[in-house]
């Protein structure tokens, strides 16, 4: 299964991007803020950058994995293998004081907000886990 994140609104706080599965519109998505890093970076450099809670992660292509999260105690979709951060996780939010790099999807957006997120959220899960079982699942960050 193919994700696809494209990014289009950027403020001093937050990124939304519309979130595709297959190139079919899913939902949007809010992120902290675009600080232009690259998966090509080092991790010197991306640490260069990087505001820790407050950067949202590198473009490129990621795997995602389903695992349990100790954070949230159930289980959630994990972007693996971002450099320079850990526990990437998509799962419900509204604003960017809700994440730390992860993914918050929302049916609708506003100015540093999506809305409805859990109803965003469990669509999505729901789609990712049923491919799960049978293939990979990749994300790329545009």
């Amino acid at each position: 299964m193919e994700l696809t994140l494209q990014r289009f609104q950027r403020t001093d706080n937050s990124t939304i991007s519309k979130l595709f599965i297959e190139n079919q519109f899913e939902c949007y998505t809010i992120e902290d803020t675009d600080r232009g890093l690259t998966q090509e970076m080092t991790p010197l450099e991306i640490s260069a950058l990087k505001i820790h809670g407050k950067t949202a992660i590198p473009y490129g292509r990621y795997q995602i994995g389903i695992t349990f999260s100790n954070r949230f105690k159930k289980p959630l979709p994990l972007i693996m293998n971002v450099t320079g951060f850990e526990g990437i996780r998509i799962h419900p939010g509204n604003t960017p004081e809700n994440t730390e790099g992860c993914l918050l999807p929302g049916m609708t957006y506003d100015t540093d907000r999506v809305n409805a997120s859990r109803e965003a959220f469990y669509e999505l899960f729901e789609k990712l886990e049923k491919a799960n079982k049978t293939e990979k699942i990749f994300i790329t960050i545009k």
